[in-house]
């Protein structure tokens, strides 16, 4: 567990990590229960067990649901209130470079008067980013827990947006591979892509409203007008980076289409060249066939010219035909 201790005046802050259920954290949710007006706190656990969140979930006065919810990593962007809690849960998300592949996991903050508990599960931690930002700019900290819910939405959104932009450097390489001259089937790669980014639009679509309803929905009487500026400005951001996702998807379908329309080009290439050479030997093949038939009165049978001949003419009219197809693409 990590705590953080914050005064709005001074800027000034008190970090604490320790592990519950020991002595020092039993001095830290003390400390808690006394925070003044001038001050507020900011709790961040990391994966933590359903003993240590029940724990927490007693001191700071949350519900039971949003425990479970905080437990159960399964949760949809959304937003609720408890009493005088905001409880939101977000999608953390990162691309990785080497597997082409958009990662997620999950984050659930809970803020409160004087109190923040943000809940972490998987590899990517925004909140030490935010905590940096709020240390590199103490002015923040006179919005209270909300300056908190900013920073960590701000940094999650600045990372849709930074993984939106290396899935768009993916998409221009695989539609580079896909109009190439190679003869490759890229097909499993575009679908591979397209299951990545529906999965970045199960993150940020739903978070949309999310972000817009902290500046008009129930509760926003709450919030100080002087911050309203700074969740707008993210709210935007993440407008601009679902438009991009929603982009990214409709492109992947037309680079699939594209894939498949020149699947159809390639077959019907092979199977015209295939009807080019058929056709080539069917020639030589009926000469042969008429000469092989073994009538004993067959006109040049016993011509001395007439197998020259015979083999001239399948060759004659092999050259031809090869000759036409080559002119008409065929071949």
């Amino acid at each position: 567990m990590e705590c953080v201790i914050y005064d709005k005046g001074s800027g000034r802050s008190e970090y604490v990590e320790c592990e519950l259920p020991d002595e020092e954290c039993q001095r830290v949710l003390k400390r808690l229960r006394g925070v003044g007006d001038g001050e507020f706190a900011w709790v961040r656990l990391a994966d933590p067990s359903e003993d240590e969140l029940l724990q927490l979930a007693e001191e700071l006065g949350l519900h039971p649901l949003a425990v479970e919810d905080a437990i159960h990593a399964q949760q949809r962007p959304k937003r609720e209130r408890f009493g005088d809690v905001l409880a939101i849960a977000l999608k953390t998300l990162w691309y990785v470079e080497e597997e082409t592949a958009v990662e997620t996991g999950e984050i659930m903050l809970f803020v409160g008067p004087r109190a923040v508990l943000t809940v972490r599960h998987g590899a990517v931690d925004p909140c030490a980013e935010a905590a940096r930002r709020l240390d590199s700019d103490p002015d923040m900290l006179r919005f209270g827990p909300w300056a908190v819910l900013h920073a960590v939405l701000d940094v999650a959104v600045d990372a849709y947006s930074d993984a939106a932009r290396r899935v768009r450097a993916a998409l221009n390489r695989l539609e580079d591979q896909v109009f190439s001259t190679s003869r490759v089937d890229h097909t499993q790669g575009i679908y591979s892509l397209k299951r990545e980014v529906r999965e970045f639009r199960d993150a940020v679509q739903p978070l949309v409203p999310v972000a817009q309803g902290l500046l008009s929905g129930p509760g926003a009487a709450d919030l100080d007008p002087k911050i309203a500026p700074y969740l707008r400005d993210v709210s935007d951001h993440l407008h601009r980076t679902d438009i991009e996702v929603r982009t990214l998807d409709e492109l992947l379908d037309s680079v699939l289409s594209a894939q498949q329309a020149r699947v159809g080009t390639w077959q019907n290439d092979d199977m015209r060249r295939i009807s080019a050479w058929a056709a080539i030997f069917a020639i030589p093949t009926m000469v042969a066939g008429v000469y092989g038939m073994n009538f004993e009165h067959m006109p040049e049978l016993r011509w001395a010219y007439g197998y020259p001949l015979a083999v001239a003419l399948m060759a004659l009219a092999s050259g031809l035909l090869h000759r036409v197809f080559r002119r008409n693409g065929w071949l």
